[in-house]
């Protein structure tokens, strides 16, 4: 048996971009920043940064494209998957990516989605295909 099973919490480094293959379906790309911050042996504040690419496609990719900017916090759940290709000199070249199968967006909504202010977790998932807006806080296990 093997799992092969990714979760990041996470703010957006740019506004999704959204393409629709010639049969109509979406995929999302955009990047995804993961921060942590340590004390060095010199008592000094290091902060490290990790940037994800994140891949969303179907009916997940639309709901990410309407509601997801740049600066948003998002839990994200997916699975890494690599893959590889040839570039114009035919060098082969390689990605890894987290194909994301649901997220949730965090902190404070955005004016586009509502005019609230308060923290409302919003969740969406591959599974059910549907938006899926709580109107309750949601206590993440860490």
């Amino acid at each position: 048996m093997s799992i092969n099973k990714v979760i990041l919490v996470g703010h957006v480094g740019k506004d999704p971009e959204v393409k629709y293959l010639d049969n109509g379906v979406a995929v999302c790309n955009f990047s995804l920043a993961t921060s942590e911050t340590y004390t060095n042996k010199n008592n000094e504040k290091v902060t490290q940064t990790e940037w994800h690419n994140i891949v969303i496609w179907r009916k997940l990719a639309e709901i990410a494209e309407k509601y997801v900017k740049k600066g948003s916090q998002l839990y994200i759940e997916g699975k890494l998957r690599t893959r590889s290709w040839e570039n114009q000199e035919g060098i082969k070249k390689y990605t890894t990516e987290v194909l994301a199968d649901n997220f949730q967006m965090l902190g404070k909504r955005q004016d586009s989605m509502s005019t609230q202010t308060v923290s409302e977790p919003a969740t969406v998932s591959q599974t059910n295909q549907t938006e899926n807006i709580p109107n309750i806080e949601d206590d993440l296990p860490f």
